[in-house]
């Protein structure tokens, strides 16, 4: 079956008489697009446990992500990799949920782990040696996969049952699973009847699905909105009330500062969403009618994401609605597409900014995150989509685009996150050349055209007010110069 998957997805003029003779060879057999049904052509129906078989030692396996990670098939990778003495599989994914057992140090030698965007679940493994990371942007994601870099020989992907045409949707992840399925040899597909079904790129054709695994009682994904601290509401406050217009188009993550400033954009009218993921906070601004996306210029009306992580509220509410557009992460997360849109609004987060404006979210020395560490309260972020949307604010057709990065001043042990210099080894996520607003509980610093001594004095002045002295002190001695406005 794995032979006859491979013919499939290559390009090539096969002749009829070297063909096996069961096959049925038509022309839709030689794309590897998903979306049309292919003739007489139907997933094997198996359980979890067999389906994983054709997985062999050295395989490249993708992995569904987030919401959509298919819980169920990557346990009997796990374990069918282990009872069967398999080596070298290589698993690459951007985040995904569950413990991921295949980074545990059992595994060395038999998984190893390539994280696209690094989830809490692997760090430590990236962080000892066992597992690896890509830096790339989660836009060039679906060229690894397009471009023939990356080659799969197995995608374990999360779908909603087929409808009557035969059609399943990739549900609350389309994001690079859609490039990840034209590339694979061979698709295994955990049909979950919690799934939510989405419009946009995600719906596929079953007959593109080589075996079908049923999940009935077990939902996907849920992470349930956190508190917020009195920083994080200042935050939102700041954001809200001084850098979000009424008809802008807002793109924010997943996390207590997005979610800050969510809460607080009731009175706002005509908002929009294009943006790489999205969370419970958008549901409540829909029904308050904040949201109405009838400004945008691409996909006017529509809420465009590419990802979604929450509660059931959200999923219930993404579920069957055409209100809401997932995409292939290569369109959302277009600066060109971006760029359209009205006073987009990018909202994101760091670890760490320096006194000339360079923007950490990846990491913190040597030790790499790709995620905000949990003195944030968020599991993940980190470089992703940040520049694309940093980018795609800044150059925004209309002029008014609002590229912003928000912190609380202080990390939870009290160290300032406005530091002299980035911690050594650290990568530098968005250059001080991208940069535009940094916005902490303190306020707002405006960075666009200043030069190095100013934007010193912008940063300082949202500082912490128990780090002001100090770092005026560190600006004096790496700048040579007072911070002056």
């Amino acid at each position: 079956m794995a032979s006859i998957a491979f013919i499939r997805r290559v390009p090539k003029l096969f002749k009829y008489k070297t063909e096996p003779h069961f096959l049925k060879r038509t022309f839709y057999l030689y794309t590897p697009e998903p979306f049309h049904p292919i003739p007489d052509r139907h997933p094997e129906w198996k359980r979890a446990e067999e389906a994983v078989k054709v997985i062999k030692s050295g395989d490249k396996i993708y992995i569904h992500g987030a919401a959509a990670t298919p819980l169920r098939l990557v346990n009997c990778l796990t374990k069918h990799s282990l009872e069967n003495n398999l080596e070298n599989i290589e698993v690459i994914h951007i985040h995904t949920e569950g413990p991921a057992e295949f980074t545990k140090p059992a595994f060395e030698g038999i998984i190893r782990s390539n994280s696209l965007f690094i989830a809490s679940n692997v760090r430590q493994a990236i962080n000892e040696g066992r597992a690896d990371c890509t830096p790339i942007f989660l836009s060039e994601i679906p060229l690894l996969f397009r471009r023939k870099i990356v080659n799969l020989d197995v995608a374990l992907i999360s779908v909603t049952l087929p409808d009557e045409h035969g059609y399943c949707s990739l549900g609350t992840s389309v994001d690079c699973t859609r490039a990840a399925i034209e590339n694979a040899k061979y698709i295994i597909a955990l049909a979950n009847h919690n799934m939510p079904r989405t419009f946009g790129d995600g719906l596929i054709h079953q007959s593109h699905i080589d075996a079908m695994v049923e999940e009935k009682y077990v939902p996907i994904p849920e992470r349930p909105q956190k508190s917020l601290s009195d920083a994080e509401i200042e935050i939102g406050r700041l954001i809200a009330e001084n850098l979000v217009s009424d008809g802008a188009t807002l793109q924010m993550g997943i996390g207590t500062i997005p979610d800050a400033v969510l809460c607080q954009l009731f009175n706002h009218r005509d908002l929009g969403v294009h943006t790489e993921m999205f969370s419970d906070g958008v549901v409540d601004l829909v029904d308050r009618g904040a949201i109405t996306n009838a400004k945008k210029v691409v996909q006017t009306g529509k809420i465009v994401s590419s990802f979604a992580v929450g509660s059931k509220k959200l999923y219930n509410f993404m579920d069957n609605n055409p209100f809401v557009v997932m995409s292939d992460v290569s369109f959302t997360n277009s600066t060109a597409i971006i760029s359209q849109n009205p006073k987009v609004t990018a909202i994101n987060s760091c670890i760490m900014v320096d006194i000339t404006g360079q923007v950490v979210s990846d990491s913190i020395g040597t030790r790499m995150y790709s995620a905000l560490p949990s003195f944030l309260d968020i599991e993940f972020d980190g470089v992703g989509g940040q520049i694309d949307f940093i980018r795609g604010a800044a150059l925004g057709l209309d002029g008014h685009g609002k590229p912003i990065i928000a912190m609380p001043s202080t990390t939870k042990k009290g160290d300032s996150k406005i530091v002299p210099f980035i911690t050594e080894g650290s990568g530098v996520t968005t250059t001080r050349a991208h940069v535009h607003y940094i916005v902490t509980e303190f306020g707002i610093a405006s960075l666009f055209g200043k030069t190095l001594r100013q934007r010193a004095y912008e940063l300082i002045k949202i500082a912490h007010p128990n780090h002001r002295e100090s770092l005026e002190k560190s600006a004096f001695e790496r700048l040579k110069c007072m911070p002056a406005p």
